[in-house]
């Protein structure tokens, strides 16, 4: 996992308070609440209930049903199940504006808490980026607060990362089969 935070920050008040699982996506479709968010395992926050406790056990056992798979394509797939809805779990996906990628990047320097390069395949392309990613946040860390305020600041990422590569992630279907996405 690379995952960065970039202030001293207190996420908390991006957390939705009645959710059970809250996770970081790596394509946010502008809902919380919207299942086709494809969500990122490299940061969650989880109310610690029966339900979270029911959810992470399901999801753990589900891993045989999908062998091969890593967990976050494992989460992808079950997240549609009728055993979410049947154990009243309350799941959310937080905003990439908040908790950016190098797949989708927080457009907002000042609104950004932390990015991730989960999305990212191979070490080289990921350490590329995220050099790139320090360096441009380093340069917006350093401007006087007045301008960060009215600067419209972007990030030079992704380069050797990119959301193309979600759009080729091949899912199950409910029968076993694959399906090509994008």
């Amino acid at each position: 996992m690379a995952f960065v935070p970039l202030r001293p920050w207190d996420p908390f008040p991006h957390f939705l308070p009645n959710a059970d699982f809250q996770i970081a996506c790596d394509h946010f479709l502008g809902d919380p609440y919207n299942v086709n968010n494809r969500p990122n395992g490299g940061f969650n926050y989880v109310r610690s209930n029966n339900r979270s406790i029911e959810f992470y056990k399901f999801w753990y056992s589900s891993r045989e049903t999908y062998p091969g798979l890593h967990d976050q394509d494992v989460l992808n797939i079950i997240k549609f199940d009728p055993f979410i809805m049947n154990i009243g779990l309350e799941m959310r996906f937080l905003d990439t504006a908040h908790f950016g990628g190098l797949c989708e990047p927080s457009k907002d320097l000042n609104l950004v808490s932390t990015m991730h390069a989960n999305c990212c395949f191979g070490l080289e392309s990921k350490l590329h980026d995220l050099r790139i990613m320090l360096q441009d946040w380093k340069e917006y860390m350093s401007l006087p607060p007045s301008l960060k305020r009215s600067s419209e600041a972007t990030w030079r990422v992704p380069q050797n990362c990119s959301l193309d590569a979600l759009q080729s992630i091949q899912l199950y279907d409910s029968k076993d089969k694959y399906l090509q996405t994008g």
